[in-house]
């Protein structure tokens, strides 16, 4: 029987699915494997440990896998897949393909049909294809000066929100936000002032702002809810645009779109004004209110490639 490994790599996280010619075995999740932002011996480990739990729960080893698709954010680079490759050819001696996190993304909500794809984790991209086969991305040029929306965008902007409210309140200590949002960022960070705050978001190397959105996504702050509020219009406007390029001349009625990530995951309200302002832009699209699980278009592109006999995977 032929075993088939599905990842998703991602920039908080990397989740592996075994399954075999037709089902689902066992998954398992490791720390982030993205190697631009952990690099290669983060990224090495995350994969090493993803690899290895989930082949045990399925009751195999790795040697024992057929072949392997890979899906993270910018791998679809030659010299980062190459890097991924090399990573996972330790411990998997057969055929390893890697593409780019949208791919498999788009193969996870809609299979090989026409749809867009709006993706919101550590950073954010839209992806689409058409009913012919044609492809089209807005967004995903990278935390330092886009990923509108994304976990990374979200904290930068809470934390924004936060001091220029301090600029805006006597003293500048209540910062004109509720007590617990503060908080709630300052331990995530381990500081203890507004200062220190700042101080942190102005480091070199550049702060983890992703890893403020927990805090952010279950607050009840009006700060927060502003912020989250903007995250799901930006999504919204990124998605449209992929809409507008593959569909506008398209007279079948009903665009697919669906969403995946951690954002639209934890956050109800990212949710409901992407689904609102996107709606109100084109009344054609059809948002699919479940967040889609990229690993399993992963896990799908690894089977169809056995069955095509495609490559080797490695170059």
């Amino acid at each position: 029987m032929a075993h088939f490994l599905g990842i998703d790599g991602g920039g908080t996280k990397t989740t592996c699915a075994v399954g075999d010619e037709s089902q689902l075995l066992a998954a398992a999740t490791a720390g982030p494997s993205n190697v631009v932002r952990v690099g290669e011996g983060k990224a090495r480990e995350s994969l090493h440990q993803c690899v290895r739990q989930a082949c045990a729960a399925a009751g195999i080893v790795p040697e024992e896998v057929s072949r392997t698709c890979v899906g993270g954010s910018g791998a679809g680079q030659p010299e980062l897949a190459e890097i991924v490759r090399s990573l996972l050819a330790e411990i998997l001696p057969t055929p390893v393909d890697v593409v780019g996190d949208m791919q498999i993304a788009l193969e996870a909500a809609f299979d090989s049909g026409p749809g867009v794809v709006v993706i919101a984790g550590t950073g954010s991209i839209a992806y689409g294809r058409d009913r012919q086969g044609g492809i089209a991305r807005a967004g995903g040029w990278g935390f330092a000066i886009g990923d509108e929306g994304s976990a990374h965008w979200i904290g930068r902007a809470a934390v924004s929100a936060v001091l220029r409210a301090a600029d805006l309140t006597e003293g500048g200590v209540t910062c004109g936000a509720s007590s617990a949002i503060v908080a709630s960022l300052f331990k995530a960070w381990g500081v203890a002032s507004i200062a220190d705050l700042a101080r942190a978001a102005n480091s070199i190397p550049p702060p983890d702002f992703a890893v403020l959105f927990p805090a952010i996504a279950s607050s009840s702050d009006e700060l927060a809810a502003k912020v989250l509020t903007k995250a799901g219009g930006e999504l919204a406007e990124t998605a449209a645009v992929v809409v507008r390029r593959l569909f506008e001349k398209d007279r079948c009625g009903v665009v697919p779109v669906a969403m995946t990530g951690g954002v639209f995951r934890h956050a109800p309200l990212v949710r409901q004004i992407f689904y609102n302002e996107l709606r109100a832009r084109d009344p054609r699209v059809d948002v699919n209110p479940q967040v889609v699980e990229p690993v399993e278009g992963a896990l799908r592109m690894a089977r169809r490639a056995m069955e095509r006999g495609v490559g080797t995977g490695r170059r």
